[in-house]
């Protein structure tokens, strides 16, 4: 199995609502859904709406809340024609970074009627497909990138990971440190 790094830093105000393992299987799983043959590295950033907001106005010239954003270090993913021209010293791709607003994700989930932790592996997987190339701009690419995200969160959440006593947590509890 290819060995990925991934650095996860979570504001203060959040800390505790997402266990910092379990964000990192998030985005593991996701990048081993997509069969990437070379390592790779990647960091995720759980923060609020106001840093989302900042980031979406000055890098996508859209002043608004949005739920995830995704910063690619690749054109067009990591094993596909136009990536990275070399490797670095490590011998990892670095592939970018994604940032996740926690309060939209908490609003997502209400609306959606399920769990944060759900809701945040949708988003997370859904940061990571960016940065391996996916779109959704038109229907068909919206449909593959969806279905894709939507399986990494039902997987996640069929494997709850294990709490802060060792055992499984429950499904409610997923993603809770």
């Amino acid at each position: 199995m290819v060995q990925h790094r991934v650095a996860v830093q979570v504001a203060p105000a959040f800390r505790g609502r997402l266990s910092l393992a379990w964000l990192r299987s998030v985005v593991r799983r996701t990048l081993e859904s997509e069969r990437l043959r070379t390592p790779a590295e990647m960091s995720l950033t759980v923060t609020d709406d106001a840093t989302v907001r900042a980031l979406n106005a000055r890098y996508r010239s859209l002043d608004e809340n949005t739920d995830v954003l995704s910063f690619g270090l690749t054109e067009g993913g990591p094993d596909v024609p136009g990536g990275p021209f070399a490797l670095p010293p490590s011998g990892r791709i670095q592939l970018g970074d994604v940032v996740l607003s926690y309060p939209q994700a908490e609003r997502q989930a209400r609306q959606a009627g399920h769990t944060v932790a759900h809701e945040a592996a949708i988003l997370v997987a859904h940061g990571v497909l960016h940065l391996l190339g996916y779109d959704h701009a038109e229907p068909e690419e919206e449909r593959v990138m969806f279905g894709k995200q939507e399986a990494v969160a039902a997987e996640i959440e069929s494997a709850a990971p294990p709490g802060r006593n060792g055992r499984r947590a429950s499904r409610e509890q997923a993603g809770k440190s």
